[in-house]
């Protein structure tokens, strides 16, 4: 059902990339995302770079994988191109300040997405998740599928996306309220499936009684279900993901993860376009707010049949 999501968003852009000229109305739009053989940072470059190309602009879309040298080179080469604005899903909360420093020093507008940098005044905007509100909803259907008592473990992202301690904070909240509920590990998978499946090999060999698995993003969730498939285990632990992707859906439909917590990536990845495009004709975002926060929306059993497209809930 949702592997054609992404072969049409493929399809998509690749007849957008032949339609393309140097003939484009409105300059160049710069978009760099982490990595795109994640579907939520594919989605959210093609969904830029769509918006762009139908405002009128010219649009490429890089990635540097979490490696702030890459980003660093990415934006030297936006600056060489002339862009008239960036779009940037940083590498490292404090590592790609001095990346975004270099593109406003050239003049070019920067519009942050997805993930915070540690420093305001710089970017025009930061447009990102509500993560706390959205960790804290993700946690309390977590407690409901696992129950008040029992061991579990927390899947954590990258130490250096301030997006992995949020959530981290907002399970806390829920979860601390339930004294009969004991975090037997906490390992760190960055965002990784294959780290979340060997992290969770080793989990259960040190703890093979635990009720439930809450992880910090989709991918290291299903990293930890094929592991725990593979110990055949998987009807005894509950496994809770965030962010939302086609693959979380389907794992839903199986049975095999519990919920996941929708980002709206295509909603905001889509704003930042507005906004940049704003600024370059108008000087303003048109937003008052530097960072700007966008509601997350809890997927389940029970609402799936509204999730049509990649990242989407039809209802909302």
């Amino acid at each position: 059902m949702f592997n054609m999501t992404k072969r049409l968003l493929i399809a998509s852009a690749t007849s957008l990339s032949l339609m393309a000229s140097s003939a484009w109305a409105d300059g160049l739009i710069t978009i760099i995302v982490n990595n795109p053989s994640n579907p939520y940072w594919f989605t959210e470059g093609q969904v830029a770079k769509k918006t762009a190309e139908d405002m009128g602009y010219e649009a490429n879309v890089s990635a540097h994988k979490g490696d702030t040298n890459t980003e660093s080179k990415l934006i030297d080469t936006a600056i060489t191109n002339k862009a008239k604005a960036i779009i940037l899903d940083p590498a490292n909360a404090d590592g790609s300040i001095g990346a975004v420093r270099k593109a406003v020093a050239a003049g070019i507008p920067v519009i942050i997405i997805n993930a915070e940098i540690n420093q305001s005044g710089l970017a025009k905007a930061q447009l990102v998740s509500n993560n706390a509100q959205g960790a804290a909803m993700g946690a309390m259907q977590w407690v409901e599928s696992v129950g008040d008592s029992g061991d579990y473990v927390e899947l954590f992202g990258a130490p250096s996306d301030n997006n992995a301690q949020t959530r981290s904070n907002g399970f806390e909240t829920v979860l601390s309220q339930y004294p009969d509920l004991k975090k037997v590990a906490s390992e760190v998978a960055n965002w990784d499936r294959t780290q979340g499946y060997t992290k969770m090999q080793s989990i259960l060999q040190a703890n093979p009684n635990i009720k439930g698995v809450i992880s910090g993003n989709d991918d290291m969730a299903l990293g930890a279900i094929a592991a725990l498939k593979e110990a055949g285990k998987l009807d005894q632990v509950k496994v809770g993901g965030f962010d939302g992707s086609p693959d979380a859906a389907e794992a839903i439909l199986k049975g095999e993860m519990e919920y996941t917590v929708l980002q709206p990536v295509a909603t905001f990845a889509a704003e930042a376009i507005r906004q940049a495009d704003n600024y370059i004709k108008n000087g303003s975002t048109g937003v008052d707010a530097e960072k700007q926060l966008f509601d997350c929306y809890l997927i389940t059993s029970e609402n799936i049949k509204y999730y049509t497209s990649a990242f989407m809930l039809s209802e909302y």
